[in-house]
């Protein structure tokens, strides 16, 4: 059994990596490609708890932490138009933000383990993901915690714009935040196909392995 859930451990390796890559690339005004696979990483969490179990599944949570420190070392190595391509400010709030989320994501899914067989991963998810997203964007950009890296300055995500462009007023990093929370709220519902199916697939292998 222990062996079973490595490709999890792997599949979210390659998540956070290729996240970490996609994130320097813009999609549109208020997102980057980072965004469109930075989610499936709750599918992996998800896919494992419900397979294997909690344990292995924070495991998994683990080692795409461990993978996400790897990959901020490198980008703080690496200079860019702007100076480094990860500051502290977007370390740490990346570190923070996918642990908290996605331990988060294993409690409630947990909690709801025994209910109709969506409940679980959307919640989980649900919640996660924005958790993640407050806690990202505001460690990261927010005018009120320039003192976490004084000497860098994030002034630009504070400029006054409507919100994605026609909602009310706020800080720039607020359009960013929420053009952020949408695709994952949206991939989280279309992430249920690939759960069931996927979910279904390994169950009936694992029984037969049994």
């Amino acid at each position: 059994m222990t062996r079973s859930y490595l490709p999890g451990v792997f599949a979210m390796a390659a998540v956070v990596v290729a996240s970490n890559i996609l994130v320097q690339f813009l999609f549109g005004q208020w997102l980057t490609w980072g965004a469109f696979t930075y989610p499936i990483a709750f599918l992996v969490t998800d896919i494992t708890n419900r397979v294997y179990g909690t344990g292995p599944a924070r495991k998994v949570v683990f080692a795409g932490f461990i993978v996400g420190v790897i990959c901020s070392l490198i980008g703080t190595q690496i200079v860019g138009e702007f100076g480094p391509l990860v500051t502290l400010r977007i370390a740490i709030g990346s570190g923070l933000a996918f642990l908290t989320a996605q331990l988060l994501d294993v409690s409630i899914f947990a909690a709801l383990r025994n209910g109709a067989w969506w409940r679980a991963p959307l919640a989980s998810t649900l919640i996660g993901a924005s958790v993640d997203t407050a806690l990202f964007f505001s460690i990261a950009f927010s005018a009120t915690l320039t003192w976490i890296e004084p000497g860098n300055d994030v002034s630009w995500a504070g400029e006054m714009l409507p919100i994605l462009g026609s909602g009310p007023v706020a800080p720039l990093w607020v359009s960013l935040a929420v053009a952020d929370w949408g695709v994952k709220i949206g991939l989280a519902l279309l992430a249920l196909v690939p759960f069931r199916l996927i979910v279904g697939r390994l169950l009936r292998k694992e029984a037969t392995a049994g």
